[in-house]
């Protein structure tokens, strides 16, 4: 066995020892697929830093990463979304990237690429935290593997639902928090979603935005498209609710003009 093996093994029977393991139950996915070497020395060291101390299966699936359902020291869920390295569709990700101060001569090998995607995730989930729109609260981050707040029941680690698969009880109401939401990420975090939909957005007594990673700041060159598109998507939504909305592009007019 050489060195490299043996190290490697050494880290696996500790993530083993730890509890970092399979749970047997139909309710949850199996870990797997994503756990390649250098995602489990990422999980190590979260384990190493007192970030998590178990994780389960995955509570929600996507063509670039992975959610599953952690456990911290203090026996809470927390939600650990893991970005595929090898198998991550990638290509579009440069559009987002590109344009961004906060990320220079970034390399588009996708092993290069990928952990600055997670990187940017978390910063903008540090933005929006600060700016009061409600998100997951950011944990920690390592490598391709973003720590977060778990939105749902943290204590018996039941997920929220989309809010597509919610039944809201006054969808005005829900539809000018949302848009509030978007326009307070516009004008104090200066952060435009880029992916806004029912789709992105939990319901937890109230919406929480989900996938960050693609936000843009404002300073991007296609910032105003596409919160164009956020808005288009919210209102069309909205509007197969039975939500007499304002037109998208006075909404567009309106955040952007600062007033209010």
């Amino acid at each position: 066995m050489t060195r490299i093996q043996s190290k490697w093994k050494r880290i696996q029977d500790e993530l083993e020892r730890r509890r970092f393991r399979r749970r047997d139950s139909d309710e949850f996915k199996v870990v797997e697929g994503v756990l390649d070497s250098a995602t489990m020395k990422a999980l190590y060291r979260l384990l190493n830093r007192g970030i998590i101390s178990s994780l389960f299966g995955a509570i929600s699936t996507g063509k670039e990463a992975n959610v599953y359902r952690g456990i911290n020291p203090d026996g809470r869920s927390i939600a650990v979304k893991i970005y595929r390295v090898t198998t991550a569709e990638s290509d579009y990700m440069m559009e987002y990237i590109e344009g961004d101060p906060r990320f220079r001569r970034v390399k588009r090998k996708k092993r290069a690429l990928i952990p600055v995607w997670a990187m940017k995730e978390f910063k903008n989930l540090v933005r929006y935290s600060e700016a009061g729109v409600r998100v997951p609260k950011p944990i920690a981050i390592e490598r391709n593997v973003v720590v977060m707040e778990f939105i749902g029941d943290a204590e018996e680690g039941i997920p929220a639902p989309l809010l597509k698969d919610v039944h809201l009880e006054d969808s005005v109401d829900v539809f000018n928090r949302v848009i509030e939401m978007i326009e307070r990420g516009v004008r104090k975090a200066q952060l435009v979603h880029a992916d806004l939909s029912e789709y992105n957005i939990l319901w937890f007594d109230e919406p929480v935005f989900i996938d960050v990673s693609q936000s843009v700041l404002m300073v991007h060159s296609n910032a105003r498209e596409y919160l164009y598109r956020d808005i288009q998507n919210i209102t069309r939504y909205f509007r197969r609710l039975g939500v007499e909305t304002e037109d998208p592009e006075v909404i567009l007019e309106y955040i952007l003009s600062g007033e209010g």
